[in-house]
Parts: structure tokens; sequence; C-alpha cells
């Protein structure tokens, strides 16, 4: 066993210091690479910080709530390496306005010559998103060569098949030059600009740092340039008095959170009235974003933060094309829109899953008359209590994962000749992105929650996917997928499976319509009831007609046994 000692890590140029909000994971806990050992908060972000190592935590150095420098070694994790390592925390992978780390010095970079642009030149790396992630492709430049641009101010928006973030400037100065135009798709490491800096020596900066292995960052913390003096604790809020880190009814404000409130003149009773929704309804810097918009104060201090949030796309929002072109075909005119990336990875994906799975369908109709009472009678209680809407939707997944435990081959993947049986159930929830396509964020672990943990984890990754802010292993390792076809509208659907799993459920719109019930008292009789039907695709290589129909028996069982009057499980 070896010992890998995690340090705070640097999250930008600006950045000397980190305060841990919450540790994810206790000493004893085993935790493996790249998962979230804890969340950290600076004066640019809050994001949660993925282990170096697999192994143990053994030990916590620094407790929630208290600040330290960069470099500080925060925690302890037992490997099976061959010989104990020094490893700087990996700078997580996203949300999209995660400030930029530096990557080490190389070779100088000639200064370029843009247009007036003095000093050294920085290049500006393409930033790796994930462990698999190996290219990205260039959405749009926000900034133009000539342009001047601060620390941390948007650069540029990519994408990568997992997930779109915008990507914040590694140091201050004018673009000099961009070397990858929009469109483009180009490896992870391949320079993509370059920023002309006054004053400052020549380097090699990595968009935004990324993972790597234990032992390449042995050397990190001797690195590390000397910190800053503390910050103060408490900010000074808009009516004179500090905002604490935890106000008086145990909420909690971020650095970054109380950084912006500060500048903006926020007093610690308005962010009280703010409704969060970050982890445990924290208030999170697009909250208090939003909330500046709306509030009729100055503008808010941070102007790359607020393009963000006006830049997200909401289910009602209207998607404009833009045609390329408009060409004569016979007596018509046909209007040519060229497919943008997501619409080019979905037809890939969908392509290759028909080319792999044999698809069936099999149907079932579920009265969910007791399920729509249910809810209507505890959705505004529940809003109040939980501080989010109560849908449909954990009710479905909830569902979907009691048949999954009676018929675990649905909850399996094909690998060649083997049937791997997986023995968590992630379910990914297919999320609508405008008009533009759909994404499924995925919900870990879901066999161990109840409704009400659905519900938050629902609507946590719907809102994470609508605004961008997805990191990338929100989007992978789904075992089986929940589409709620009928929020659109429609009664029912077909829907084609996410490889590599080997079945989507779809549910249809609920609707109400009279209905023969059958007594054996009574006779029967015709009543008022809400219907909806449900679709289940599978792969018919390993999963038969009646193990469908089975699954389907099952999980109309459990959605009419929600009672009217009962409570939430």
């Amino acid at each position: 066993m070896a010992k890998v000692e995690v340090s705070m890590p640097k999250m930008g140029e600006s950045i000397t210091e980190g305060t841990v909000i919450e540790w994810i994971k206790q000493p004893g806990d085993t935790v493996e690479m790249d998962e979230a050992l804890l969340e950290i908060g600076t004066d640019k972000v809050d994001t949660e910080v993925p282990s170096p190592a697999a192994g143990v935590l053994t030990e916590i150095k620094v407790e929630e709530g208290a600040t330290v420098d960069v470099g500080t070694i925060i925690a302890v994790i037992e490997t099976e390496a061959s010989e104990a390592v020094v490893a700087e925390a990996p700078v997580p992978q996203a949300p999209a306005e995660a400030p930029v780390a530096p990557a080490a010095p190389e070779a100088p970079s000639p200064s370029p010559s843009g247009d007036g642009a003095a000093g050294e030149g920085v290049d500006v790396l393409m930033p790796k998103m994930g462990e698999s992630i190996m290219e990205g492709t260039v959405i749009v430049w926000h900034k133009q060569p000539g342009d001047e641009i601060e620390l941390d101010e948007t650069l540029l928006e990519i994408a990568t098949d997992k997930v779109d973030t915008e990507v914040p400037s590694p140091a201050a100065g004018i673009v000099a030059e961009i070397l990858v135009p929009e469109g483009d798709t180009v490896e992870v490491g391949t320079r993509i600009a370059v920023i002309s800096t006054s004053g400052s020596a020549p380097t090699t900066v990595a968009a935004q740092k990324a993972p790597e292995p234990v032992a390449s960052q042995a050397s990190a913390p001797a690195a590390m340039p000397a910190p800053a003096p503390a910050a103060p604790i408490a900010a000074a809020s808009g009516d004179g008095s500090p905002i604490p880190r935890v106000g008086p009814s145990g909420e909690f404000f971020s650095p970054l959170v109380r950084s912006i409130a500060e500048k903006e003149g926020v007093s610690l009773q308005e962010l009280q009235t703010l409704s969060g929704s970050g982890r445990e309804n924290r208030i999170t810097k697009a909250d208090l974003v939003a909330y500046l918009q709306t509030r009729g104060s100055r503008p808010a201090a941070a102007p790359a933060p607020a393009a963000t949030v006006a830049r997200a796309v909401s289910p009602a929002e209207p998607v404009s094309f833009e045609p390329t072109q408009v060409v004569q075909a016979g007596d018509s005119r046909v209007e040519i829109v060229k497919m943008d990336r997501m619409r080019q990875i979905i037809a890939e994906h969908m392509t290759r899953s028909k080319a792999t799975s044999a698809h069936v369908t099999s149907f079932a109709e579920i009265d969910v008359t007791n399920l729509v009472r249910f809810r209507e009678a505890n959705k505004s209680g529940f809003q109040q209590r939980e501080g989010i809407k109560l849908t449909y939707t954990p009710f479905f997944v909830y569902a979907a994962v009691e048949a999954l435990k009676d018929h675990p081959i649905l909850n399996s993947a094909v690998q060649g000749q083997e049937i791997h049986v997986r023995k968590d159930y992630h379910v990914g929830i297919a999320v609508a992105i405008g008009k533009t396509g759909l994404v499924a964020p995925v919900i870990r672990n879901a066999g161990q929650m109840n409704v009400i943990g659905l519900a938050h984890a629902t609507n946590d990754l719907a809102n994470r996917a609508r605004s961008k802010q997805l990191l990338p292993d929100q989007l992978q390792g789904g075992t089986f997928t929940v589409t709620n076809v009928g929020s659109l509208g429609s009664i029912m659907g077909t829907p084609i499976i996410n490889q590599p799993q080997v079945g989507i459920l779809a549910t249809g719109a609920i609707k109400k319509r009279p209905v023969v019930i059958e007594d054996p008292n009574f006779g029967d009789t015709i009543a008022i009831r809400s219907m909806m039907y449900v679709s289940l695709s599978y792969d018919h290589r390993i999963v038969d007609g009646a193990m469908a129909s089975s699954f389907l028996r099952r999980y109309t069982e459990v959605m009419e046994s929600f009672g009217p009057h009962g409570e939430l499980r």
C-alpha cells in the first residue's frame, strides 16, 4: 500500500486559496479514480474535485468550512501503488464557468504580431474534458483577433461527444491569433489560440487542466507560487452587515456567492429569499446572476457568467436555424439547413444502435388515476418543503427500477458472446434541449433512492442539461433509460435503445377517457379514468417478448400501487 497526498488544487492564475465546502467521501470509504472526493469553493467557482487515485480515503486533514492555501495537503488516500506520490487534486472537468488552471511551463512561444499585441504569447490548448475524451470541436469564438480579454473571461465554446462547455481565458491580454476555426474538431492538447500578454513569462497553457496520472503530478506542490494572504471570512452585504458562511437558518453561502454579493450590494436578507439549484438547495453563481438580472440593480460584475445564463436554452425557447442556401428544385424552392453538431451525433448514435440491436417494442396501458390524485394532493406541500416541483418523472423512474429488480436481464449489456448483468441501477432520463435535440443524463444508484430522492436528482440533471453544466461523467454509464415522450404531448413512442443498454422505456401522455371497470360485485361499469400508454423497446438478441411483457406487467403494478391518500415513499 502507498499513500497519495491530495492537495488543494489551483483553479486559476489569481486563485491562491480554496474553501472545503463538503467532503463527499469520509475516512474508510473506497474511492475510484476521478470519482468526486469533495466540493470546494473559491472566489471564482464552486465545484467538485475528483480523486487523483483509486484506493481508500484514510485521512481528512482539512475540515468542512475551512479555507486553506493552494497546495495545502487536504487528504490522504491509500493505494496499491508501488511508491508514494504527492498529487494535486485534479481540476474538475466542468462546469462551463470553471476557471482555467495553467499547465506546467514549456518552451517559450514566439510573441505573435497581432493587432498591436505587445508582450509574450500564451498558447491556449484544447482542454481534456474527461478520461475518454480525446478531441473537441470549436463551436463559437466569443473573442476575435485584436479583442481585449480578461483573465477567466469566456474565450470560446467547445463541444465533445459528452458535454458542451465554455472555456475561460487563461490570461489577460489581447487575442493575437485564432488557430482553429469554428466547426473544426481537433485533438486534446492542440494549440487553438494565442493570447498576447504584457510583462508575463512565455507560457503554454491548457484551456482547462485535465486529470493526469497520479505519478506525473508528484512535483505539483513544489511548482506552486507563494500564496497570498487569506481573504476575510465574511463579505460585506448590501446593508453593511457581513454575510456569514452559514446563514441563520443553516444555509451555506460559498466564497464565490459571497464575493459576488459583496460586489453587487446584495444583502443577507436578499440571499435568504433566493431558491438555490445547487447541492442541498445551495445558492449557486448562476442563481445569483439570474437574480441580479431581474433585480434592477447595476449589472453583475462578472460579464462572462451572465452571458452563460443568458444563452441557456429553455424547453419552450424557439430555436432558429440559419439556412446555408436556398435552391430551386423543380417548381419549388428548397431551404438547405446544415445539421448542427448535436444533431449529427444523435444521427450517428441512433443509426449505430439500430444496426447493433434487434429492436422490438411492446406496449402496455396503465390506469394512473390514483397516481394523478396522489400527485395533486402532494405537489403543493412538496414544493414548499423540498423547493422543487413534483413531476411524474420520479414516479416513472421509481417504477422502472422496481421492475428492473425483478427482471435483471433488462439491466444488462451485450459484450460479444457475453451478457453483462449490471448490479447497480444507473437510470438515464431523456432531456430535450430546446428544439435542437436531447441528452440522457444518468441518475446514479437510482435503486437506492425513494421518490423524493429521485425528484431532486431528476430536477438537478434537467437543469444542468438545459444550462450546459453537465459533467462528462453524468452522461455515461447508464444501465437503462426512461424517456417521457408524454411531456411534449405524444401518447406513445417507439424509442431507440441507448447503446450499450438493452432497454428503454417511453411513457406517454396521461389522458382522461371512459374506461370499462370490471367489478365482481356490481358488474361492468364505465368510468372516467386517467390512462397512459407505456412502451418498452428492447434488444431481442437477449430479451424475448415474454420477458418484456412480464417487465411491463410489474411496471404497471407499481404505477397503480400509488394510493390517492398515501405518503411519498
